[in-house]
């Protein structure tokens, strides 16, 4: 589907849905000035099509456990058939394909239990056609997980974004506790995770629980930020078309404000400090190659601190940020 297939009620419902991820359609269209059957229709038609996916995942960094970013380089004639396996793993989340098909990159998460870091020093490495693996270890997100590019889109006013904002969750107070999860608990993340709008009832028979308690259990897991909301977006929504990951080497002391500027750029969709000799990594969607080129050029030239800048375009993404869907791997 192309972009003109797209109008702005689209634009604003992808905003809404991010913000306010489990809305009823009631709700929804109440804000945005359409009817329900209008946001039924039109949130039908969109997650029909594998343009959009709300998702109920668990926070990583709430839970301790260790992310990756790997850059797995191949030859072209395996690395979709490596991809596919890597995206098959439940400890992987964005698999794509860049560089021309000659190098995947994707990100891995490890339980804080788990030290073998299996799939990092034992798996790939051995995989025939594996030319290289290059681990990078996230230390602090700047933008990403419940943000999305949804929320730079402009496509909701000010009014609007304030009116599905209201009455949301709280944030994760910084020190609260975290909640021990249970067989429950973690049926009911899974159940969020392929589809973060299944209605209460269905939640309830997944896990076994009533749907009060289903509620109650809900509101608990997002207020203590275990549990997010997060959008598997089609980008071409937007008119966007271009992924590219950045690869920055930055001057420690300039780091932090260099991650903080780049979580600010209408272009960057998730920015992240990582170990390794590129100490900064990012993942830009502009709408082609030209766009591309002025952002380079322009606001990542003006960061300051930054040494070396790596590009690697992104070709095909093989699986997002939730469970592989039964839906194909798009091309982008």
């Amino acid at each position: 589907m192309g972009s003109d297939t797209y109008d702005l009620i689209d634009r604003q419902l992808v905003h809404a849905l991010q913000l306010a991820p489990r809305a009823a359609f009631s709700r929804l269209a109440a804000v945005l000035g359409v009817s329900d059957q209008t946001v039924a229709r039109r949130y039908g038609r969109l997650r029909g099509a594998g343009a959009v996916r709300v998702l109920g995942l668990s926070d990583p960094e709430r839970l301790g456990e260790v992310r990756w970013q790997l850059r797995v380089r191949c030859t072209p004639d395996s690395a979709g058939a490596v991809a596919a396996a890597l995206a098959r793993r439940e400890d992987t989340v964005w698999v794509s394909l860049n560089s021309g098909g000659t190098e995947i990159a994707c990100s891995t998460r490890t339980p804080p239990d788990r030290s073998d870091h299996s799939l990092l020093l034992q798996h790939l490495p051995r995989t025939p056609s594996v030319l290289g693996v290059a681990a990078h270890c996230v230390l602090h997100t700047f933008f990403g997980g419940a943000q999305n590019l949804a929320v730079k889109s402009g496509a909701l006013t000010a009014e609007q974004v304030a009116a599905l904002t209201a009455a949301g969750p709280r944030a994760a107070e910084p020190g609260c506790a975290v909640p021990e999860l249970d067989a429950a608990d973690r049926r009911l993340l899974a159940a969020l995770a392929v589809d973060g709008r299944t209605p209460p009832a269905e939640l309830a028979a997944a896990c076994g629980k009533s749907e009060s308690t289903v509620r109650r259990r809900l509101e608990e897991l997002a207020a203590s930020g275990v549990l997010y909301f997060d959008l598997d977006v089609d980008w071409r929504i937007f008119g966007l078309r271009t992924h590219t990951w950045l690869w920055l080497n930055v001057v420690p002391a300039e780091l932090a404000s260099a991650g903080a500027a780049l979580a600010e750029h209408p272009e960057v969709a998730y920015a992240c400090a990582t170990t390794g000799p590129s100490n900064l990594h990012a993942v830009v969607i502009t709408r082609g190659v030209q766009e591309l080129y002025g952002y380079l050029t322009t606001r990542v030239a003006a960061l300051r601190g930054v040494q070396h800048v790596e590009t690697a375009p992104t070709i095909r993404i093989v699986k997002g940020p939730g469970p592989l869907p039964l839906s194909a791997p798009r091309d982008i």
